[in-house]
């Protein structure tokens, strides 16, 4: 699908994730991509974040973790290590991106408040992981997003290995690729594709801007159904 050519309201990442931690959230983000053909770029919803007033915005450093049976006898020697890649790819963290983790069974934790430590350290804005979280009240301390499907202690190490990172990575059937823009707050989180990018946040900017001016004329007394009538928007 062709995209329209728009020219984005920000000039870098800085400035646009500016405007979307100022003026959007994820309900209007999604409602632009639905009218552009996106329509499944929701994680799951058991996807929730640790903080509920928690919101990120960054790009994805994508990785790709495996369940393991912990047996001898493989041919790959990126499971001879204790967590697989999963420290290269901790450590691989640019200021403004998030670690997102997925390709696992939901069945112990992928992200812990060492982890966060050295995200911080790093300059990244959050992580969201499909499956688990430890160390809540460590990582809570640290006030660092996290959306993950909830705490559970059990660790990573005997039972999944990071494969791969910088890789495309699904979520129940949803692709995330490296460098697209996730955002998530306490409604879901969801991924812009790069190549959409410019459209959706100019379209979303504009919307957020005419809801507000609509929210003011129902306050005013507008009706509901009038205000759809004039402004489209509700």
């Amino acid at each position: 699908m062709q995209y329209a050519q728009v020219k984005p309201l920000w000039d870098s990442d800085e400035s646009l994730f500016t405007i979307i931690r100022q003026e959007l959230y994820t309900a209007v983000v999604g409602d632009i991509m639905d009218k552009i053909g996106l329509q499944r770029q929701f994680l799951s919803p058991q996807l929730r974040p640790l903080q509920p007033r928690s919101t990120m915005v960054g790009r994805a450093m994508t990785v790709l973790q495996a369940d393991v049976t912990g047996e001898n006898g493989h041919r790959n020697t990126v499971l001879d290590k204790p967590f697989g890649l999963m420290l290269e790819a901790l450590d691989d963290l640019k200021p403004n991106e998030i670690y997102v983790c997925a390709g696992a069974a939901p069945q112990y934790a992928l992200w812990g408040e060492l982890m966060t430590t050295r995200a911080i350290k790093l300059g990244a804005t959050g992580a969201v992981v499909d499956g688990y979280c430890r160390d809540t009240l460590g990582i809570l301390a640290l006030n660092f997003p996290v959306f993950s499907m909830g705490s559970y202690a059990q660790d990573q190490a005997p039972r999944g290995k990071v494969l791969d990172f910088r890789v495309p990575v699904m979520f129940n059937g949803i692709r995330v690729e490296p460098g697209d823009i996730v955002i998530g707050d306490i409604d879901g989180v969801c991924i812009v594709p790069r190549h959409a990018e410019a459209e959706v946040f100019s379209r979303a900017i504009e919307k957020a801007r005419g809801e507000k001016m609509v929210q003011q004329k129902i306050q005013e007394g507008m009706s509901a159904k009038q205000a759809f009538e004039t402004y489209g928007i509700l």
